[in-house]
């Protein structure tokens, strides 16, 4: 069966105004053959999901590189739930300030109705989480697992973003 290109969302958090990141990001999605629109650097929740609702992407990837990223991604899936909207939205990067993965932060961005949170950098995770998405992978059900305390096909899913550590 041949793997189905998604159309990508791709996007800053609020207090991000990094866009290197997402250019890497946009550049490596696009190789691997996804059509990709970037909302760019500072997206307003409301902007997000303005858009999302109106495009209805197959996946929204969140970028962060600030050290904010749990918090304004925490914001940023809420909003989208919120709204009614249950498209596959993953986020990484370097979400906290102090360096490492925090597993009590991991832990909430879980219980807003994510299924899982990868590491800074992840490209490997990032190509494996994209590779097993099927058709209809927007849909209920459609990643296979659900999160403690989540329904089966939730699909909000946190991916590391995986640009360069550093930029000369």
């Amino acid at each position: 069966m041949r793997r189905r290109n998604v159309n990508i969302l791709l996007t800053g958090t609020a207090s991000d105004s990094h866009t290197w990141n997402l250019v890497y990001l946009q550049l490596l999605l696009e190789e691997l053959g996804h059509p990709v629109r970037n909302l760019g650097p500072c997206v307003a929740d409301e902007l997000l999901t303005a858009v999302c609702a109106a495009e209805e992407p197959g996946l929204v990837v969140i970028s962060s590189v600030n050290g904010h990223g749990y918090r304004d991604g925490l914001s940023a899936v809420r909003a989208l739930r919120r709204a009614g909207l249950t498209l596959p939205v993953v986020i990484g990067g370097k979400l906290g300030v102090a360096g490492a993965a925090d597993p009590v932060q991991r832990a909430r961005l879980l219980d807003a109705g994510c299924d899982a949170v990868f590491d800074d950098g992840d490209t490997g995770a990032l190509k494996a989480f994209l590779a097993a998405l099927g058709p209809g992978a927007a849909g209920p059900g459609a990643l296979g697992h659900a999160a403690p305390g989540h329904a089966e096909g939730d699909a909000c899913e946190v991916l590391a973003q995986s640009a360069p550590q550093a930029v000369a």
